[in-house]
């Protein structure tokens, strides 16, 4: 709307070069300022087109506002503007809660409870606030397990509920981690689960079921699918029920899959521009990375799979894609890059364990690992680490990168790292 405002007053004048050189300046501002808005930002893939992102901080340094958060969670944060969200959960009263931030100080603006109910089993690794929220700038939707059914909510950025709705039932002996992903006018959630597993698509508007499909093989899984035009055409693609598929994003309807290649995944896909190719790693109790074209139709098994390994698979952290490569790192903790065209394998160094996905920013990938270490390696055929920079907390939660600053969830607290001393 800005945009739109300030042509309309330069045409006023016919002035055609300034039109253009504000359009220019906006598009520059806006690639250098995204917001990061859900699960592994602005395009659900982990990267970030920022060139200003931090290298080297610590808990002394390049620190720009460090907030003890009100309860416990792996969800990530999310920045839009000049907020920043997540959720918690408090175990002594049972509640989930929505909250608030300052993007500037840090300072918690609101916190608002989603929900109060007997806490889930889980995983120990898990937590009862896992899945990360999205906003498009007017709302921010949230899901969480309320009891055995999914519940997923919409708030304005003010703390006021618009709606809940309780759109299937969940079972999961390892708890609930189902992020909510935005395509148009809707959310879509995953409800892969030990019962009658679905993928649903809700009015944003209103939280009205637009389309719910249903899944085969009733088993759990945690991937948040990957939306993109693809093969030339809108794909939503996930690992999980014993499959690789995937569906039409307007209708629910599915394009095409690939059977197995095992039962339980966690991590999201990733797409290269330049190969062409959907990228998935998984999983349990197998551990498998596919390349796979994404032009096909019905079961493409035997005929759309570009190439496949079982060395370096990740179960939980993502994995990314930066130029020519594709990295992924295991949650033991040993990183692997691939040539992201052939699969061939390029190196692989150890990180230390890991759950949190991987980012890139500067051009650079960002590892984090569990003890709250990051590593910053330059993609390529050799590997060459830039940085090596700690806060002294453990860390569980995906990094979220926007406007020059990283923001990194901790075991009690949450970070924003920025140059605040400058670069040498």
């Amino acid at each position: 709307m800005i945009l739109v405002r300030t042509i309309k007053r330069f045409s006023i004048f016919e002035n055609r070069t300034c039109i253009g050189a504000v359009l220019l300046f906006v598009l520059i501002q806006s690639a250098h300022c995204e917001n990061w808005p859900g699960w592994r930002g602005a395009r659900g893939d982990g990267t970030s087109l920022e060139t200003n992102v931090p290298l080297h901080w610590s808990a002394a340094s390049n620190l720009v506002w460090k907030t003890e958060l009100p309860g416990k969670g792996h969800a990530s944060p999310i920045v839009w503007q000049d907020k920043v969200f997540t959720v918690v959960s408090v175990a002594e009263t049972e509640e989930r809660k929505l909250l608030c931030l300052d993007r500037a100080t840090g300072k918690l603006l609101w916190q608002e409870t989603v929900l109060k109910s007997m806490l889930e089993r889980k995983h120990p690794l898990n937590s009862h606030a896992s899945s990360t929220p999205a906003t498009d700038g007017q709302f921010v939707y949230v899901a969480f397990l309320d009891v055995n059914q999914m519940a997923v909510a919409a708030y304005d950025l003010n703390g006021k509920q618009k709606w809940m709705v309780r759109p299937g039932a969940f079972d999961s002996k390892h708890g609930f981690c189902s992020s909510p992903v935005l395509f148009k006018d809707r959310v879509i959630v995953n409800g892969d689960h030990d019962g009658q597993s679905y993928l649903v698509a809700l009015d944003r508007a209103t939280g009205k079921t637009i389309w719910k499909t249903p899944r085969l093989n009733h088993t759990r899984s945690y991937c948040v699918p990957l939306l993109r035009e693809m093969a030339g055409r809108m794909q939503m693609v996930l690992s999980g029920d014993i499959c690789v598929a995937s569906y039409d994003p307007d209708t629910g309807k599915l394009l095409w899959i690939i059977d197995g290649p095992t039962e339980q995944f966690v991590a999201s896909p990733v797409y290269s521009e330049k190969t062409k190719l959907v990228y998935i790693t998984g999983g349990f109790p197998d551990h498998h990375i596919l390349a796979i074209r994404p032009d096909g139709s019905g079961n493409v098994t035997k005929t759309h799979i570009a190439w496949r390994t079982n060395k370096g698979a990740a179960y939980v952290p993502s994995p990314i894609i930066e130029g020519d490569y594709f990295f992924v790192v295991s949650d033991s903790g040993v990183a692997h890059c691939f040539e992201s065209a052939s699969g061939k394998l390029h190196w692989q160094e150890r990180m230390g364990e890991q759950h949190a996905s991987i980012v890139s920013a500067n051009g650079l990938v960002y590892f984090l690992n569990d003890e709250g270490v990051m590593r910053i390696v330059k993609p390529g055929p050799e590997y060459q680490l830039i940085a090596t920079s700690a806060l002294g907390e453990k860390c569980f939660p995906s990094p979220a990168i926007s406007d020059g600053k990283i923001f990194i969830r901790g075991e009690k607290n949450l970070f924003c790292i920025g140059e605040t001393t400058p670069r040498k």
